[in-house]
């Protein structure tokens, strides 16, 4: 049995929405064995009406057979699968919210590699399923905080990033790593525009990386990320603006000096490359000071508090002790 203290973190009941949608979910998982996940859930509901096989799953797939439950989160409620599916940031699909459900069906996550560069003793291209096999796939249930002040409560499936970066045994020199999304305007096209200099590149201090709330999710309500949310693997770094998960990653590069991100160098007067969530630090268009908390109605918006660090301070807040929080946004 697994004993965690509770933290400030951890949400109540009152902070998150209706669970029905994904408990059901996660019911049919189980049902099905897992078999539905090479499918979908769409096509596996329609394979099984119609009487035809499902397609045995992959390497990833099967790990989705025995998720280990975690305390993160635990006794939340979260938000809807089909809000957290429909709602979303991914601008190699579109800029629209909608975009990315409607955009990404096309994209093809398998077969699906990384390639590890510089700082580290053990570098070159890697098959996802080779990186994630040998690895206990963990249920946890985060807060994303969007810049633009919306939130939702999702959970992810994935091992901690931690985990995999030791893998690679990055040297003394590596004090950052850089990820970076993968670039294919012919699967992706928003990236056939050029208000982005694609591919969208991100980064973390190597402490940060290493600190474990850090996860590298293939998963979310029990399945297979879908393709508008990430897949087949991104990061989740919660006491951070969502922009800092990284979608789709292709590459992992240790570096001695900060990397370029992709919205610090189009804006860096608005989005810092630490990009924590400060609720005492606006952007210059917005307060931060509150969030919209997703499902949320016109009549009645779901209007919360920010907390600092998105409310993980316990966990997060020694990585950045005698920094200026306001300067190094």
């Amino acid at each position: 049995m697994l004993i965690k203290h509770k933290k400030r973190s951890d949400c109540s009941e009152n902070d998150v929405t209706d669970q029905s949608v994904y408990l059901n979910r996660r019911q049919f998982m189980k049902v099905t064995g897992g078999t539905a996940l090479g499918l979908g859930l769409g096509n596996a509901f329609a394979a099984l009406q119609s009487g035809n096989p499902l397609v045995p799953p992959q390497p990833l797939e099967k790990a989705f057979n025995n998720i280990a439950e975690t305390s993160y989160g635990s006794g939340e409620t979260v938000a809807p699968y089909d809000v957290a599916t429909s709602y979303n940031n991914f601008y190699e699909f579109g800029y629209g919210k909608d975009d990315p459900a409607e955009k990404s069906g096309s994209l093809q996550t398998r077969p699906w590699t990384i390639t590890v560069e510089g700082e580290a003793e053990v570098t070159g291209v890697f098959e996802l399923d080779d990186i994630i096999k040998q690895a206990a796939l963990e249920e946890r249930i985060y807060r994303l905080r969007c810049v633009e002040a919306w939130s939702m409560v999702i959970p992810w499936v994935g091992i901690p990033l931690a985990d995999v970066l030791k893998k690679f045994k990055p040297t003394s020199k590596a004090k950052y790593v850089y990820f970076e999304t993968l670039l294919d305007p012919k699967q992706m096209p928003g990236q056939r525009g050029r208000s982005i200099d694609w591919p969208y590149r991100e980064g973390l201090r190597i402490d940060e990386a290493m600190n474990p709330l850090a996860l590298l999710s293939v998963g979310m309500y029990g399945s297979i990320l879908p393709n508008q949310n990430g897949a087949p693997v991104r990061l989740v770094v919660p006491w951070k603006y969502g922009f800092k998960s990284i979608k789709s990653i292709v590459k992992i590069r240790f570096v001695e000096t900060m990397p370029i991100t992709t919205w610090n160098t189009l804006a860096p007067n608005e989005y810092g490359f630490y990009a924590n969530v400060n609720p005492q630090v606006d952007h210059p268009r917005w307060s931060q000071k509150e969030e919209r908390r997703l499902p949320s109605g016109v009549l009645f918006p779901n209007v919360i508090e920010t907390a600092m660090f998105n409310g993980y301070e316990e966990e997060v807040a020694d990585l950045y002790a005698g920094m200026d929080l306001k300067k190094n946004y």
